[in-house]
Formats: structure tokens, C-alpha cells, sequence
């Protein structure tokens, strides 16, 4: 299930049918495409990961999805630009028209640039979010189906912080009932989610599941959460040019990013409020992996700013431009310079696909709570209180893949290598 039917979702669902007919391939999609190495690098044992541990197959997936706007998939995919109509559209005309949306819990509140009329009504909060756990039961029931996951992929809503309404379910419950502005639209959906004990992945940079109440939620219903925000196209880049840097140990004066886009995801981020969630999601990264405290002499004094510009005619196309001044050995300057001309959604819809199937297989492997293991797919990934975030694209390449080690008893790989060679016999 997913929250929202607009570039993102629509992008993801016809890929999905476009791959089951065998028009296409899931380019993109580690659960699909990726190997895993098992063992030492002389056994040879590199299966695929949907070979090697029991995803759930493209065959069996039934989508639905909510959408204050009330078009269907079609209709939303064409208008969203992103797919080509008459190559990955039209021959799937009929499955993407029968996927209409279920009116949405929307407030203009949170997400100022969208209208909608296909909303939910109800006499406070709690009762939308009692109608969304209905939808679920439906849906479930309707389509004859074992399990349920859904993934966020609407709007950035406004910055919001933690208050004392998202400390405990008992008094999340009160500020439901009392329409209290703390709770956003997202918050419904993952409570809903878990109380009906489905899995719950956040694909924006709202707060959500990253509150108290819900990740105690999430462990007393054992139930899987993570997020969040998408990892998709510049910062996805940045998760692997500063961790070669701070490799090399080569200095960072500043790094300014500017993007242009013209989605309604552009849109929404016009709005300075929205904007301000977005923005703490993407400059945290620089922090968490150059450890200026551990380096202040190369990190100490990094000048990092970001720039979301709506850019309409530009559509999904984003572009991602990067100016960045490094400085090294005795200090002297150099540049780099990145312009990603990146397609957003395409980059999107294969991720919203591997969440779907790697929270499903982690509701069925019991565990319940964070999953840190799929940080490499966020930008400002969820974990325990007491650690911090590893943004290394690389080293959360090697947890997710260890993880899936770990779940099927096969050895971890650290890569140390030193079983090959005779000193180590020694």
C-alpha cells in the first residue's frame, strides 16, 4: 500500500507490471538484480539475492494507494511525465486504470502547495486514523492477501519536532482526539499501520515513525519501521564522495548543492516550511560521515549549503548540481564539480520496490522495531537511541548484505582477506 498515487508510486507500479510482462528490466533494484557473495572469494557462491534468501515474488504483488488527488494510476503516471505514454504506459492501460486511490488523510496545513479533494473526513484525528486501519482491513481482505506493507511516497510535510504528544501512545491518543497540530497527516498513517501490525517505511523526511511512541509501538506489536527520506539522487552521491575523501584524508572547506526540479515534489518544496524538513535531511550526511569532531583539522570549518529551486518546465527531470572545495597536501586548494542530470522517480521507484520486499521479509524474520540494516536506501536513516547514523553508502551496502547473511546462517564477510595468504598460517 502506498501513501500517495503520484510520480514516485505510479513510476514504481508500472515499472512492477511493465517487469512482469517482460517488457522490462527492475535496473535499479538490488532485490532483483544484485548479487550476494557467500563465503570465501574462492567458492565461488555468488547468487542472486532474490535466489538467496525467500523474497516475496514480483507475481504476488497487489498494490493500492492513497491520493487527496483522485486520479487514477493512469491517469497520474501520464500526467506525471515521467514514463514514456506510448512505450510503458498504454499497453498497461487497463491494469494501471483499475488502481484508483482511496481518499486520503490530507491537511493543507502540512503541505501548503497541494489541493486535493479525495479526502477523508472525520471529527478529529483519531477517528481518520481508525478509517485508514479500516482501509487496510479492506484492502487485505478484499484482495485475498497474507500481508500488508506500506511505504510513504506523498509530500514533504512542514518541519515539525518531537513534543510531549509523541511521548507515549496514551498521550498521542489524547492529541489525536483533540486535533492537536503536532500530529501531522504521516503520523496517522504509521499509527494505523501499527496498530494493525503493518510494516511501515517513510520515504520522506517527515518525523512519522522517528518519534518515541511509534518505535515503542513498533517493538511492543513487533512490527518493522525505518526511514527516512529517499536516497535518490544528490545526496545519494554525496554518500559516496565524502566517505573517498575522508578515505584519503583529504580536507573539505564547503560544499554547496542546488537542485532544480519541476514535480510536485518541486512544488511542494517551494514552500519554505516544507523546505526546512527537507533541508535538515540533507545536511545532516556531511556531519555524521566526516566526523569533524575526530578531524577538525579538514573538517572542522565545512560550509555546507543546499538549494532546492522549483524549476517547472523541467518536470521529474531533476538536475543536482555540486560545487565542491576540498584542499590537500600542505593545504592546497582543489575543486570538484558534479551536474546530475537524474530522472527523480526513476531513481525512486526502484527503491519503494526493495523496501516493500525487505520489510515484508523482515515482518516475517520477526524483527521488529528499527531497521537499520536498510539505512542504505535512506537519506537520514533511523537508529537506537544511544548511536548515531552511518551515512557511508559502502558500509550500509555491507550491513544490508550482512544482514541477509546473518538471517540465512551463512558467515559475515569483513573483507579482511588474510585466510588467502601462508603468513597467516604463521
Amino acid at each position: 500500500m502506498l501513501v500517495g498515487l503520484g510520480a514516485v508510486s505510479t513510476t514504481f507500479i508500472a515499472g512492477v507490471e511493465n517487469v512482469r510482462r517482460g517488457r522490462a528490466l527492475p535496473i535499479g533494484s538490488l532485490s532483483q538484480m544484485a548479487t550476494i557473495r557467500l563465503g570465501k572469494r574462492t567458492d565461488k557462491r555468488t547468487p542472486k539475492i532474490n535466489e538467496f534468501v525467500p523474497l516475496a515474488d514480483l507475481k504476488d504483488l497487489v498494490f493500492a494507494a492513497w491520493d487527496p488527488i483522485p486520479d487514477d494510476a493512469f491517469t497520474a503516471a501520464v500526467k506525471a511525465g515521467v514514463l514514456d505514454r506510448h512505450e510503458h504506459l498504454e499497453p498497461i492501460k487497463d491494469f494501471l486504470q483499475n488502481i484508483k486511490p482511496m481518499p486520503a488523510v490530507f491537511d493543507q496545513y502540512y503541505v501548503k502547495r497541494l489541493q486535493g479533494t479525495n479526502v477523508k473526513r472525520g471529527k478529529n484525528k483519531r477517528e481518520l486514523a481508525e478509517q485508514l486501519r479500516e482501509d487496510m482491513r479492506n484492502f487485505k481482505q478484499s484482495a485475498k492477501l497474507d500481508r500488508i506493507v506500506i511505504v510513504w511516497c506523498a509530500s514533504t510535510e512542514v518541519f515539525l519536532t518531537p513534543g510531549p504528544a509523541h511521548q507515549t501512545l496514551a498521550a498521542f491518543e489524547q492529541a489525536m482526539e483533540q486535533n492537536d497540530q503536532s500530529i501531522a497527516p504521516s503520523m496517522l498513517y504509521a499509527y494505523a499501520a501499527l496498530m494493525e501490525h503493518v510494516p511501515f517505511a517513510n520515504g520522506a523526511p517527515n518525523l512519522t515513525v522517528d518519534l518515541p511512541v511509534m518505535e515503542k509501538l513498533a517493538e511492543e506489536h513487533h512490527v518493522p519501521i525505518g526511514g527516512k527520506d529517499f536516497k535518490t539522487g544528490q545526496t545519494m552521491m554525496k554518500s559516496v564522495l565524502a566517505p573517498a575523501f575522508k578515505a584519503r584524508m583529504l580536507g573539505l572547506s564547503g560544499w554547496y548543492s542546488t537542485n532544480i526540479l519541476g514535480n510536485r515534489d518541486g512544488e511542494v518544496l517551494d514552500d519554505p516550511e516544507s523546505f526546512k524538513t527537507k533541508e535538515e535531511s540533507k545536511l545532516g550526511l556531511l556531519e555524521h560521515i566526516l566526523q569533524p569532531d575526530l578531524y577538525p583539522e579538514l573538517y572542522g570549518k565545512v560550509y555546507h549549503k543546499v538549494r532546492i529551486n522549483y524549476y517547472p518546465p523541467r518536470g521529474d527531470n531533476k538536475e543536482g548540481w555540486d560545487n565542491i572545495d576540498i584542499f590537500g597536501w600542505l593545504g592546497y586548494p582543489m575543486q570538484i564539480k558534479v551536474d546530475f542530470l537524474c530522472r527523480d522517480s526513476i531513481l525512486a521507484a526502484p527503491i519503494v520496490l526493495d523496501l516493500a520486499l525487505f520489510f515484508d521479509l523482515a515482518g516475517r524474520a520477526g524483527l521488529s522495531g528499527i531497521q537499520e540494516w536498510l539505512s542504505f536506501y535512506f537519506k537520514s536513516p533511523q537508529f537506537a537511541q544511544g548511536l548515531y547514523a552511518e551515512h557511508d553508502l559502502f558500509i550500509q551496502q555491507t550491513k544490508l548484505k550482512n544482514t541477509l547473511r546473518w538471517l540465512m546462517g551463512e558467515e559475515q564477510i569483513t573483507h579482511l582477506g588474510i585466510e588467502y595468504y601462508e603468513y597467516a598460517e604463521k
